[in-house]
């Protein structure tokens, strides 16, 4: 995530690979996670609790992932919103995995943790709707196009072309937040079954 929001801050294409990179890192540390799970004779903890746990961490990494495809796909560059997104997206994941070291010494300390990335979804989603009105805006774009240069139904096509691929990607990132929410509450259930 923290790579993700560095992409946001400067559209790097070399950051762009490094998130899909990591995101295949994750995917073989999940294989592995699952495997040492199947084979283990006894856990310290419910094992479907254990896989919703590496399952739900897996989604997030993979909307990153699918994030940084499809914005290369639709030709979008990162914009403050997204940056904004992801930022809060970021704070939601730390929160996660340092939920996640505190079950081993306190689990109920992890509570707080959890409801920091549940809080993080929807923060994200605020500025999901922020971005959303600021996109769907339609007197600051007519007034856009009534003072260009270029024929106006050239304009208004690439504009309302640009709008929707935008409107695409925010809610990719809002979904990215659905599932950090999921594992927000992976970790709660985790916590009250350990307390």
């Amino acid at each position: 995530m923290q790579t993700l929001e560095e992409f946001m801050r400067t559209g790097d294409p070399g950051l762009a690979q490094r998130v899909r990179d990591l995101e295949h890192e994750g995917d073989d540390l999940k294989s592995a996670n699952l495997d040492t799970l199947n084979s283990a004779f006894s856990t310290p903890m419910d094992r479907e609790e254990l896989y919703r746990a590496i399952a739900t961490i897996d989604h997030i990494m993979n909307y990153a992932k699918t994030t940084i495809r499809e914005m290369d796909t639709l030709g979008v560059a990162p914009d403050a919103m997204c940056l904004e997104m992801v930022t809060t997206l970021r704070e939601g994941t730390e929160a996660l995995r340092d939920g996640y070291a505190k079950l081993s010494t306190n689990p109920g300390a992890a509570e707080p943790f959890a409801q920091a990335a549940r809080k993080s979804e929807r923060n994200t989603e605020k500025t999901y709707r922020h971005a959303l009105a600021a996109l769907f805006d339609v007197e600051s774009k007519i007034s856009s196009i009534e003072n260009g240069d270029a024929p106006s139904g050239t304009v208004a096509l690439r504009t309302v072309i640009e709008i929707f691929k935008k409107r695409e990607v925010y809610r990719h990132l809002a979904n990215m937040a659905d599932r950090l929410a999921h594992a927000g509450d992976t970790l709660h259930d985790i916590v009250v079954k350990m307390v």
